[in-house]
């Protein structure tokens, strides 16, 4: 498998920021990690394993990042005015620095001269940033694989919401959205799953609510509620993954 490591420093965030691309062609995907996570956990918890048959055969090319949680959602003592707003600015690094970055090296590789759109992609807390980003910016995302994420605020800022909040809070924001909004025909014409188990660690509740939101506004993402043996871990998301990979590349 085709590996390189990229060091950059991040105007929006004021600091170095490290990533990882694995693969040489194909399908570009953004993988943002678990709460608290680093770049490497792709590689360091197998996912990377995981998708290898896709990777190495040139149908998709993975770019790991970074997260910011730690600044963001799991500073639960810090003041969630600022911690909201450093999470803007960690959405601007990917939508601003990292997503031109993404394109011209799914261009480059592949030889395109335009590009397909770009794949979120996340498990657990990743999976929740992972459907904020595509469902706040269709033009730039138009794929979603998000296996056991919370789509609500508040499960990092409990109950605290203001306009910076409500941007990052998939539950309100989708429930308030009209049901002619131009975002609702482009997220009908993307392929997105939300995935949830029902087993030790999980919390579906949200996951239960966005399936609920989708068919009120008559959004097709795909949300598939897994058994009551499906636990918050990486065997499952393995599974989930492999499971829904054909059908975000169109082969299914």
């Amino acid at each position: 498998m085709e590996t390189q490591y990229y060091k950059v420093y991040s105007p929006a965030l004021g600091r170095d920021m490290e990533c990882k691309r694995y693969g040489h062609a194909g399908r570009p995907v953004l993988y943002i990690p678990c709460q608290n996570g680093r770049f490497f956990d792709f590689e360091d918890f197998h996912m990377a394993d995981a998708l290898a048959p896709w990777i190495e055969s040139g149908q998709m090319m993975l770019f790991s990042i970074d997260t910011m949680d730690a600044e963001s959602w799991s500073d639960k003592g810090g003041d969630p005015y600022w911690r909201i707003r450093r999470y803007e600015q960690w959405i601007d690094y990917i939508t601003r620095e990292m997503v031109p970055f993404i394109r011209a090296e799914a261009n480059g590789h592949n030889g395109w001269e335009g590009y397909p759109g770009i794949i979120a992609f996340g498990c657990s807390l990743g999976a929740t940033h992972a459907a904020n980003l595509y469902l706040r910016f269709p033009d730039l995302f138009d794929g979603l694989l998000a296996l056991s994420g919370v789509y609500t605020v508040d499960f990092g800022f409990d109950g605290y919401m203001d306009e910076a909040a409500y941007r990052n809070s998939p539950v309100h924001y989708l429930a308030d959205m009209p049901a002619d909004h131009p975002f609702i025909g482009q997220y009908n014409a993307h392929r997105g799953v939300i995935c949830v188990g029902q087993g030790d660690w999980e919390l579906p509740e949200t996951t239960f609510r966005m399936a609920e939101i989708c068919r009120e506004k008559g959004i097709g993402l795909w949300v598939d509620i897994w058994g009551y043996d499906v636990k918050h871990d990486w065997d499952w998301w393995y599974k989930q993954a492999a499971y829904f990979v054909p059908y975000l590349l169109g082969q299914c």
